[in-house]
């Protein structure tokens, strides 16, 4: 498989996954908890096995760090070039039925992201970027065949420090987050779930995202390669941007600030 071919490959492994999760958010489902005290269903397990599945089909050189796996003990071998993923990403909001859930596949090379998609199977939208480092929304309609010929390019805002539209978790604020935003001149604050708020970012209508909260790789691998994509960084507290590949820390991030420059 060419890379160039990689980023409708992994469009349409999102999209698959997305098909997946959706049969199960409009049934019944056990909700159990795992041993972080964080809940997981049958379709976090199942859309992490349809992609496992595709990814090692189609990239077979390329390692893959999930999170399901990773909380059962499983972790590849992997060097400078490893996929992070997210087969359900926003757990919480899927079991509330909000909306506000994401499938995130990640590339990263070197520690840094190169390449990321996240569909919102409920919301019917796509985002991803490609190998020259651009950024695209797609619309997902039931006719879907796979195609990113309709995929609209999408940038940050221009820089404004007047005006901010501040993102924050919906699940995970906290007065530490709240605080940070008054050395700020925010406008709104959205509380949002999952890596959806990464999105907003890309395509403008949102700012800032100050996360001073726990988050793992596979969470925002690929918001930050479709964010980085658009004109947009994420960075520690102390400025640099932020990194991949920690096992020795769990793949658990620092705090950060993500925006829109």
């Amino acid at each position: 498989m060419k890379e160039k071919n990689m980023p409708a490959e992994l469009v349409k492994i999102a999209y698959k996954a997305g098909l997946l999760i959706m049969d199960i958010y409009q049934e019944n489902f056990d909700v159990n908890t795992k041993t972080d005290n964080s809940p997981v269903t049958i379709a976090d397990k199942n859309a992490e096995e349809l992609i496992l599945n595709d990814l090692c089909n189609i990239f077979p050189d390329i390692p893959v760090v999930s999170e399901e796996a990773y909380s059962n003990g499983i972790l590849p071998d992997f060097n400078d070039k490893f996929f992070l993923v997210d087969p359900l990403d926003g757990t919480k909001e899927f079991i509330k039925k909000n909306g506000e859930f994401t499938v995130n596949i990640g590339l990263i090379k070197n520690e840094l992201p190169v390449m990321g998609v996240i569909y919102a199977p409920a919301k019917n939208i796509m985002y991803f970027s490609d190998e020259k480092n651009n950024a695209y929304e797609l619309k997902i309609d039931k006719n879907f065949s796979g195609s990113l010929k309709n995929a609209k390019k999408i940038n940050t805002n221009s820089y404004d420090i007047k005006n901010l539209i501040a993102v924050t978790s919906r699940s995970h604020n906290n007065k530490k987050t709240n605080e940070f935003l008054r050395d700020y001149n925010i406008q709104e604050t959205l509380l949002l779930g999952s890596s959806y708020k990464f999105c907003l970012l890309a395509c403008g209508k949102a700012d800032i995202y100050p996360r001073l909260s726990p988050t793992c790789e596979w969470d925002i691998a690929a918001g930050h390669a479709i964010l980085k994509a658009a004109g947009g960084n994420i960075y520690t507290l102390d400025g640099d941007e932020l990194r991949y590949g920690h096992k020795d820390n769990n793949f658990i991030n620092p705090h950060f600030l993500a925006r829109h420059y």
